[in-house]
């Protein structure tokens, strides 16, 4: 059955026994605590949910459905709250989110299990979480992200977040912040909507898949929901902008350790 969680031995742990209890609780405070703190920062959390199911021993082919749907539910939920506080902006957010979505359609639709690419993703989450710990030692200006940039930048990310099973947040935000196209709560308002659009989007490409859907899920949509909210509200209401930058960094770096050793 899908996502069943099981013991060392391989065989399902029991609903009503004590150390099933004590597992499931475990896993629920790990989601609550994964979707705190990329919902702080405009994320879903796609990427540390795959990694504590799989740690977790959940059945690989209901991994990346279950993932998607808990993306879909967080990234509504800091959709709303950031655009409630005033930092979503619409002009940045459309063009990204038109160009990856068929992209990330194509990508769930696809099967691909090929080292090199999670050490190419990987390396790229790596470079984009050491860009982010180093401190702002200039204020350039803002500026607006050309057409050729968006193409390219929206392709490549929808199709790489369908292809892996994530919103693509990880991805746009720092691209986001390091061309200097917006601030930090603005690149994180962007990012929900935008990872909002591509879950739902991979969700579609793959919507067979959904019959594998963790049986677990709705207690752990419980978790994400409630880690969705915590996270949100700080990250859009009382973070200051240069606390997000290393959350973000954070958030990459789980990211790249669960390509890594997941």
């Amino acid at each position: 059955m899908g996502g069943v969680v099981r013991g060392p031995e391989g065989q399902p742990l029991g609903v009503g026994d004590s150390a099933s209890v004590g597992r499931e609780g475990v896993i629920a405070g790990a989601f609550l605590l994964v979707a705190a703190l990329y919902a702080s920062v405009g994320h879903g959390g796609a990427s540390g949910y795959l990694a504590v199911m799989a740690l977790a021993g959940f059945d690989p082919a209901a991994m990346k459905p279950t993932a998607l749907v808990l993306n879909v539910v967080v990234s509504l939920i800091g959709t709303v709250i950031f655009v409630r506080a005033g930092h979503f902006v619409w002009r940045l957010f459309w063009p990204f989110a038109v160009v990856a979505a068929p992209f990330a359609y194509l990508g769930g639709g696809w099967q691909l299990s090929a080292s090199v690419f999670r050490l190419l993703v990987a390396a790229a989450l790596l470079f984009a979480a050491g860009r982010l710990f180093l401190p702002v030692t200039m204020r350039a200006e803002l500026r607006s992200p050309p057409i050729w940039a968006i193409i390219v930048a929206g392709a490549s990310i929808g199709l790489v977040a369908g292809l892996i099973g994530v919103g693509g947040g990880i991805f746009l935000t720092p691209l986001i912040l390091f061309c200097r196209w917006s601030e930090a709560k603005t690149a994180a308002a962007v990012s929900a909507p935008f990872i909002l659009v591509n879950s739902l989007a991979g969700l579609l490409g793959h919507v067979g898949s959904l019959s594998q859907l963790s049986t677990a899920w709705p207690w752990l949509a419980v978790a994400a929901t409630t880690g969705g909210l915590l996270g949100s509200r700080w990250g859009s209401q009382l973070a200051r902008p240069t606390q997000l930058r290393p959350v973000l960094a954070l958030v990459l770096l789980a990211a790249t350790v669960k390509l890594l050793l997941v």
